[in-house]
C-alpha cells in the first residue's frame, strides 16, 4: 500500500474520532446547560450520591452463577427511580421538603467537609447521612426515611437484584401438556 493513502486514511480516522469526541462533550455541555427537569442537575447529583451511599456497588453477595459484575444502587438506576417517584408521586409539600432538604445537606456538606456531598467520601456521606436519622428535626428524619425507603423499594424490585439475585419466577413450575404417564407399581 503507498504510503502517502495511508497516512490519509490514519489522519481521517483519528479527525473524525476527535469530531465524534467533540460532538459528545458539546452536547452533554448543551445538556448542562439547558437541563428543564423538576429537579436541577445538583439536586441530581445529590439524589445519586445519596442512593449510592445508602446501596453501593459489592453490597449483596454475588451470585456464582450470574455474572461477576457487583450491582448497586446506581447501576440499576434507582436514582432515576427516586426521581420519577418524587416527581409525579407525591404532594407538592413533600416535593417542597425534599428539595429543601437536599439543599440544606449541600450547605451541611459543604459547610462540615468543605466539598460537595457527591465528592465526598463514602464514610463521611454515611454519617451525614446518619446525623439526619438522629437529628431532632422531624423534616430531617422525614427526609432521611424517604430517602432509605423508596431506595430500597427502587433497589429490591429492579430485574437484576429480583431474577438474577434472587431467582424470582413469574409463574413458577412448568406446565407439561403431552407427557406419558407410567405406573408405579
Amino acid at each position: 500500500m503507498d504510503r502517502r493513502k495511508s497516512l490519509k486514511i490514519l489522519g481521517g480516522t483519528a479527525a473524525g474520532i476527535a469530531g465524534l469526541v467533540l460532538v459528545d462533550w458539546k452536547w452533554q455541555l448543551v445538556d448542562q446547560l439547558s437541563h428543564k427537569g423538576f429537579f436541577t442537575l445538583r439536586e441530581v447529583e445529590m439524589i445519586s450520591a445519596i442512593v449510592d451511599t445508602i446501596i453501593p456497588a459489592g453490597l449483596p453477595p454475588i451470585v456464582p452463577t450470574l455474572s461477576a459484575r457487583p450491582i448497586g444502587a446506581l447501576s440499576t438506576g434507582t436514582d432515576k427511580y427516586l426521581m420519577k417517584v418524587f416527581e409525579h408521586c407525591y404532594e407538592k409539600e413533600t416535593q417542597d421538603m425534599i428539595k429543601s432538604q437536599l439543599a440544606l445537606l449541600s450547605e451541611k456538606t459543604k459547610k462540615e467537609l468543605g466539598k460537595s456531598f457527591d465528592k465526598a467520601p463514602q464514610e463521611e456521606r454515611e454519617k451525614l447521612l446518619l446525623s439526619l436519622a438522629e437529628s431532632d428535626n422531624e423534616d430531617e428524619k422525614k427526609f432521611f426515611d424517604l430517602m432509605k425507603s423508596q431506595t430500597i423499594t427502587g433497589f429490591t424490585t429492579v430485574k437484576e437484584v429480583m431474577v438474577d439475585y434472587r431467582g424470582y419466577q413469574v409463574a413458577p413450575g412448568f406446565y407439561k401438556g403431552c407427557v406419558e404417564v407410567t405406573s408405579q407399581a
